[in-house]
This record gives C-alpha cells, sequence and structure tokens, in this order.
C-alpha cells in the first residue's frame, strides 16, 4: 500500500496555519526541522489525507494544503483506517502512528465558515523512529507490520483530594512501577477528580485516539456518592469483560470481607481493556497479582491474532 506526498508544511507558531514548503527534514524523535509542533512528545508529526481535503473541498471550503495545521498532504492512503503503531515509509525516513484524530479545544476560522474541520477526526500524528528528507512527488508506503510492539499501558488515579494536591497519590506510582517491571510502556498517567464526564471523556481518548492496550485506573470504586469510576467505565464500554473484576473480588475476598464491597468493573472499548482497581497501593498490587499473568493472551486475541486457547495440558 503507497501513497504520494502532496505537500509538505510547516509554520513557525503553534495555532497558525501551516504553508506548503515542498520539503523538508524529518529528525528522529523531533518531527520536521523549523515546525512548530516538533518536540520530544508523540505528536511530532500530522498527517492529512488528500483525498479527504479534496472531498472536503467538494463541499466549498476552498482550503489550501496545511490549513487544518497539517505537515504531511499524502494522496492515496487514508490514515484514519490504519490502526495505531502503523509504520510509514518515505525514503529513509521512518513514521509510526501514534494517535489517531484530536480533540478540538478552539474550533478553527474553518469550522467557524464551513460547520465542521476534518482535521479532527481525519487527522492522524507520527513520531520520527528514523532521519530522512521528505519532499513533495515523494512516495510514502506502509511497512509490514513489525513485530509486536510492547503492551502499552495508561493508568488513572480517581481522587479529589489527590487532584486538589491534599494527600499525595500512592497508588497510580505503584501502578506504573509494576507495569513496567513487565515490560510496559506507560504512554500517559493522569491524575482526576473523582469526576465523572471527565474520567469518561479521557477514558474516550485514549482508547479511540491514541489506543493502549490496557488502562487501569485506581480509586472511586467504593460506595461513597463520590465514587463514580465504575459508572464511568461502563459508559463508555462496548463489550463486558466481567471475569477479570470478578475474579478480583474473588482472590480479595480471601484476604477481607470487605471486598464484597468493591464495585469495579472491567470492559473493552476498541481493542482496549479498561479495569478498575481500589484506591489503596496494597490493594492495587494483590489485585495485579490476579490478572497481570493472563494479560498477553487478553491483547492478542484484541489485537486480532488467531491463536489456540487451549493450553498445552489441554486446561
Amino acid at each position: 500500500m503507497q501513497g504520494t506526498v502532496r505537500a509538505v508544511c510547516l509554520s513557525k507558531a503553534r495555532g497558525t496555519e501551516k504553508t506548503n514548503q515542498d520539503r523538508a527534514q524529518l529528525r528522529t524523535d523531533w518531527g520536521l526541522v523549523g515546525d512548530a509542533h516538533a518536540g520530544h512528545w508523540h505528536r511530532q508529526v500530522s498527517l492529512l489525507s488528500a483525498d479527504k481535503i479534496a472531498a472536503f473541498n467538494a463541499k466549498g471550503a476552498n482550503v489550501q494544503p496545511g490549513a487544518f495545521g497539517e505537515n504531511l498532504v499524502v494522496e492515496g492512503l487514508d490514515f484514519r483506517a490504519m490502526p495505531v503503531g502503523t509504520r510509514l515509509r518515505c525514503g529513509t525516513a521512518l513514521l509510526e502512528i501514534t494517535q489517531i484524530g484530536k480533540e478540538c479545544h478552539t474550533h478553527c476560522a474553518i469550522y467557524h465558515r464551513m460547520g465542521e474541520c476534518i482535521m479532527p477526526h481525519e487527522g492522524v500524528f507520527a513520531k520520527v523512529l528514523a532521519d530522512g528528507e521528505v519532499a513533495v512527488g515523494d512516495v510514502m508506503r506502509v511497512e509490514d507490520r513489525p513485530a509486536p510492539l510492547p503492551f502499552q499501558a495508561a493508568v488513572i488515579t480517581l481522587s479529589d483530594r489527590c487532584a486538589a494536591g491534599e494527600r499525595e497519590d500512592k497508588s497510580g506510582p505503584v501502578l506504573v512501577e509494576r507495569l513496567q517491571q513487565n515490560g510496559y510502556e506507560i504512554i500517559e498517567t493522569l491524575l482526576l477528580p473523582d469526576d465523572r464526564p471527565a474520567l469518561e471523556k479521557e477514558l474516550c481518548r485514549l482508547c479511540d485516539q491514541r489506543q493502549p492496550d490496557l488502562i487501569l485506573t485506581t480509586g472511586g470504586t467504593g460506595f461513597s456518592p463520590r465514587d463514580i469510576t465504575p459508572e464511568a467505565t461502563l459508559a463508555v464500554a462496548q463489550r463486558q469483560a466481567p471475569g477479570i473484576a470478578e475474579a478480583i473480588r474473588a482472590a480479595s475476598l480471601r484476604i477481607t470481607p470487605r471486598a464484597m464491597l468493591g464495585r469495579g468493573v472491567s470492559v473493552i472499548r476498541g481493542k482496549t481493556l479498561i479495569i478498575n482497581l481500589p484506591g489503596s497501593p496494597k490493594a492495587c498490587h494483590e489485585s495485579m497479582d490476579v490478572f497481570l499473568d493472563q494479560m498477553p493472551h487478553a491483547f492478542t486475541l484484541l489485537r486480532g491474532a488467531v491463536t489456540d486457547c487451549a493450553r498445552p495440558d489441554n486446561h
């Protein structure tokens, strides 16, 4: 699968339209040299399909390449249909898609004129894995999928007091450390108050745009009126995965009868598994003891790999 680069756009300041420079240099773990959005983060380069711009212009938009803030406009590739982790080769340069779409915080002039903007739902973002020049007319190819990457995870702590700075978050760092010890790449950590809309928004963003294998939440699973984590998680779920939460409660009941008061759930959105954990560091460790060994098989299934579920001992 391949396409052709139709524009290479840069801007000197964020929040401004980019202009086509015809060619530019891609630098490893940075982005396009001279572009305001380059840097050591996961959204180093933005890409948009030329076909999507053409369809938008057919509605009367009459926009030029770079108007949406995109760096590379490529004809013949539907970036929106590609999953996070897709690798794109352009000459010696190599990109890897890290995010699908984005949230539009302040509507641009195009949105106000047309009533919509295609970048939030059609654009993708990538990081640069190998240097190289990119120029108009270059061929961009989708590379064969590499060997499976390390599993990726995000950790969210729910606590009014921690979010207000009144108490130290101890459970979130415990989860991060334990995941890293098991080879996970932590793509984001968040500290939120016990606010249902805020949690729903972040869960949707992470699952739909960044697409980690696993999201662990800690806190907000009890009986308090402010404990809204299970409700927010269920609201964004596309499929249920109740066995994990049930196994955590069953194991915890052997430690303390108060485990029956835990309301944590486990669900799937897209290809991401979301698991609610209790708010104490000790309970987080005990919960992870229950399910962590089974996660590689779960993620393999979520990624769509064909596998034999039976173990060699036929259990």
